[in-house]
């Protein structure tokens, strides 16, 4: 299918555009009124995500009510740690939860490598979306980065500090390293099968990147990382790893086609530490969204 406007896939690659492509890594959900009503049907984070035809539909939203230039598909990070075997629940006001975390070399041992068909109503959205699409604007899919899905399996919930996971990093290398692997599997699997259902192009997120030291994060995170950009070639593939200032100039060197910027991270600076071989994606502050249009468009444009 021929998609009308790929302006973000041609940017990604590298080419030159006539205009930069915008979009919000949360585009679909909290930020809109429609998104909140079809929230209130379900009941429930969870059960939107694991019903495609609601997926679908706030995947969408933003595209007719932002005039974005590509839809993300309306999923979670954690839907990986629970196709391995580590159910979690999204606790209203609080965010995500695990009953059960890893804590021995058994519990790591049971832990399964997901295949494709334990996350089917991830692809099925995806493809229902790819359809309701009709080409209109490419279709972004996505994963956790290893270290990240890594650090709520070990410490059940979003932290501050993470400092459970991080010992475990600590007191239980070789366990870490297993557990790590196990992860990056079946992200690969999971990436790759989205790719078969229809995404047009794919993003890592490392969302606890800052919370390691610059040898933990080459220790335990980017070596992993570099395997999953290893193993996707046939869309283009972005890493965003938030606040990992000190990773940049070895992200650089990764066989993704874009590195992703947060809001702290100058994009000339980037530029110098990262080389010319990838394209930057980023870096507005999601807080300037609370500013009036004049002031968004400016800040955009800057970028």
């Amino acid at each position: 299918m021929t998609i009308k406007n790929d302006l973000i896939l041609r940017a990604a690659r590298g080419e030159k555009v006539e205009r930069t492509p915008v979009w919000l890594m949360r585009q679909a959900g909290r930020i809109l009124p429609e998104y909140r009503e079809v929230r209130a049907k379900m009941g429930g984070f969870k059960e939107l995500v694991e019903t495609p035809e609601f997926a679908c539909e706030v995947t969408i939203q933003p595209v007719d009510i932002l005039g974005v230039d590509a839809a993300i598909i309306f999923s979670d990070i954690l839907v990986i740690p629970e196709a391995m075997g580590l159910p979690y629940q999204m606790i209203e006001a609080k965010g995500p939860w695990f009953e059960k975390t890893i804590k021995t070399a058994q519990d790591v041992a049971q832990i399964r490598t997901a295949k494709a068909e334990d996350l089917h109503y991830v692809l099925d959205a995806i493809k229902l979306t790819k359809k309701e699409l009709n080409g209109r604007v490419p279709l972004i899919g996505f994963a956790g980065a290893p270290w990240t899905i890594f650090a709520y399996m070990i410490e059940g919930s979003g932290s501050k500090t993470f400092s459970k996971a991080k010992k475990f990093l600590y007191t239980e290398p070789e366990l870490s390293h297993q557990l790590l692997q196990k992860i990056t599997d079946s992200t690969i699997n999971y990436l790759k099968a989205q790719v078969t259902a229809g995404a047009d192009m794919l993003q890592l997120f490392d969302s606890w990147a800052g919370v390691l030291s610059p040898d933990q994060y080459d220790q335990f995170a980017l070596k992993y990382i570099s395997q999953i950009c290893d193993a996707i070639k046939d869309v283009p593939f972005t890493v965003f790893a938030k606040d990992a200032h000190f990773a940049r100039k070895k992200m650089g060197g990764l066989s993704c086609d874009t590195i992703g910027l947060d809001w702290t991270m100058d994009i000339a600076e980037s530029r110098a530490l990262i080389g010319d071989s990838k394209t930057l994606q980023g870096n507005m502050d999601p807080c300037l969204l609370y500013s009036d249009n004049a002031t968004i468009k400016s800040e955009a444009q800057k970028m």
